[in-house]
């Protein structure tokens, strides 16, 4: 990606007035059609220096890169070790998603739900006039035209960004198929999603710039019923690379939910068997609970075979036959760095040799990177991802611990020939999986669907620092969602059982299985090895879909019946096995009143069928 330039502003060439009102961005509010005549309109209120209009060449791709090299922006580094690739060092207050400054502006706050921040879109659109009016100002405005998913697929989508960062712009390059061939099919008459970001530092005549603009005041907007993203103040991630979460999860869930499809944060996999069936499978993590491993899982069992169809998003849709079929939305991997090495994800390790872009991560003396994980000790002579030197006695990491990666999926050696099918993949399984330290088994089956969305909302993770709360304190992330749902959290589960039952007309409903890699003994000691190891449960999974593995019921579902899992062969010892699908009745009810407490939390939107399940689980618990 880079950009053609196809329209230069000189000065007299765009509007200095604007009401207060934002009646100079008329489209605040309505469902933008005429793409000229909204990139014209949004001009007039930010007051850009110039247009360039992205064309998706490679030839711009390289000019942009050179260009953000100039401004300091990137650092290239050293190509002997890491051809063609680039270090961001973005400013100390913009190194994550900024969630508490992210809203959801519906009409009724009730959409939004309680576990959004809700503001009025009226009240909103007058803020961001605000905001915009000449914040590009000495800048550049790129229009960036994206399509999510395989351009031409029935389940593809596309968008359209303004943004004064070409640092975003050549991101949302590498996460999208950027360029011409998207312009040309909205140029055509095709829906997009109109999406407008501003770093929020507009530049006086001859003012220098800085290598990572960006402002202190931020807001995420996002407008569901008319289908715009608003974003302003921050150049980092989900913030301002629009395509990703702000459309791809929050936008798309509402258009799916209107539409009869869902948006997930689900990773997608294909698994070959031993006798050579392929399956495809969902899984939706919360963070920190190894969704990028798994999702480039490398299974230990011989015969055993699994590819990466994404690793991140997926849109799921029920197909001319009536069974699932998903896409990957995303053309790349924006990854966290810390924890991603050769015995935690070699495939990724492996996937990071060029072309990439490093955010915040730490830089070696040789010129390469390096990040806490990547090797068992640190190198000599680092510079932190702040541009200070570091060494082991640092009460600091060296690379921030939401340090990214930005590298196209083509790159990945385990990516799947399926993974841009413009018609997608059939959804065989459903995964929900958390980080539990005790109580949720290593795996079990749901006993049907809605047993199986009761497990989704239900979904729950042990904090794991202090800054997220109280450390070991339950963090319930239905779904895997709970930043992301664009609507309200009951609604959403209330679209799963919809989808459900027309799944059950046609006799297509995928299975539904939980799992969890983190429980411990009482010494803190990890009972499942974990890693490829993963694989054996995975394979398990696959088993039970061909009729092969056998299971025993158990108060959560059906879990693995004696030897139809090899554990002595992961190096997992009788008694550790047994722990792993250990239930106490006591601490499950104990549980079971968190989890209606969290529902009353939701309100009346939750679903009677999700409560209902919750009943009989204390049934299976006290029978």
């Amino acid at each position: 990606m880079t950009m053609t330039e196809r329209r230069t502003m000189a000065d007299g060439s765009v509007t200095e007035g604007s009401s207060a009102d934002g009646s100079t961005a008329r489209g605040f509010g309505e469902r933008e059609r005429d793409i000229d005549a909204w990139v014209e309109r949004i001009a007039r209120l930010t007051k850009p220096e110039r247009i360039v209009w992205c064309d998706g060449s490679l030839a711009e791709h390289d000019r942009l890169l050179h260009e953000l090299v100039e401004a300091g922006t990137l650092i290239r580094l050293n190509p002997e070790y890491r051809p063609y690739s680039f270090l961001a060092r973005s400013a100390p207050d913009d190194v994550a998603r900024t969630e508490d400054r992210t809203f959801i502006c519906s009409r009724d706050p009730e959409d939004a739900g309680p576990t959004n921040n809700w503001r009025d879109p009226i009240e909103m659109r007058a803020n961001l006039t605000r905001l915009f009016d000449g914040s590009m100002r000495g800048r550049t405005m790129y229009v960036v035209p994206f399509s999510m998913g395989p351009i031409g697929s029935p389940l593809a989508r596309l968008g359209v960004q303004l943004t004064d960062s070409p640092y975003v712009a050549v991101s949302t390059g590498v996460m999208t198929r950027m360029g011409d061939e998207a312009l040309a099919r909205i140029r055509g008459g095709a829906e997009w999603v109109p999406a407008v970001h501003s770093v929020g530092a507009p530049l006086a005549a001859g003012e220098a710039d800085v290598a990572w603009p960006c402002n202190s005041e931020k807001w995420i907007s996002h407008f569901p019923e008319t289908r715009e993203i608003w974003s302003y103040g921050s150049a980092y991630g989900g913030n301002a690379i629009l395509a990703k979460k702000a459309f791809a999860l929050r936008i798309a869930s509402v258009m799916a939910r209107e539409e009869g499809w869902l948006a997930e944060h689900m990773l997608l996999l294909k698994v070959t068997s031993p006798r050579g069936r392929a399956f495809y499978v969902a899984a939706a993590f919360p963070s920190a609970c190894g969704k990028t491993n798994f999702a480039m899982l490398q299974p230990t069992i011989p015969g055993w075979k699994v590819e990466t169809i994404g690793d991140d998003i997926a849109w799921i849709a029920p197909g001319p036959d009536g069974r699932l079929r998903a896409i990957n939305p995303e053309a790349g991997f924006f990854g966290v760095a810390p924890g991603t090495g050769p015995e935690s994800n070699p495939t990724a390790v492996q996937t990071l040799w060029g072309n990439t872009i490093f955010t915040n991560v730490a830089l070696r003396e040789d010129g390469d990177v390096w990040w806490e994980g990547l090797t068992p000790t640190p190198p000599e002579g680092l510079t932190d991802w702040t541009g200070q030197p570091w060494d082991a006695t640092s009460d600091s990491p060296a690379a921030h611990p939401n340090s990214r990666f930005t590298v196209s999926a083509s790159q990945c050696p385990s990516l799947a020939e399926e993974w841009d099918d413009p018609d997608g993949v059939v959804i065989d399984a459903i995964i929900f999986g958390g980080r539990r330290a005790d109580n949720v088994p290593l795996v079990a089956e749901a006993r049907d669907w809605d047993h199986g969305v009761f497990l989704g909302a239900t979904v729950s993770s042990e904090r794991t620092a202090a800054a997220e709360g109280t450390v070991g304190e339950l963090r319930r992330d239905p779904f895997a969602m709970l930043p992301f749902c664009g609507y309200h959290v009951g609604d959403h589960w209330a679209h799963w059982l919809s989808i459900g039952a027309g799944l059950r007309t046609v006799g297509a409903v995928p299975r539904i299985f939980q799992v969890n890699w983190f429980r411990q003994d009482d010494d803190g000691r990890y009972l499942w090895p974990g890693f490829g190891e993963n694989g054996r449960v995975l394979a398990w999974m696959i088993e039970r879909i061909e009729g092969i593995a056998a299971s025993v019921d158990s108060p959560l579902g059906r879990v693995p019946a004696a030897g139809s899992i090899d554990f002595e062969a992961a190096g997992v010892s009788d008694e550790d096995w047994a722990r792993l699908f250990e239930v106490d009745a006591e601490a499950h009810l104990a549980e079971a009143d968190d989890a209606e407490r969290f529902f009353d939390s939701i309100g009346p939107r939750v679903p009677d069928a999700v409560r209902a399940q919750l009943g009989l689980l204390r049934e299976r618990l006290t029978a």
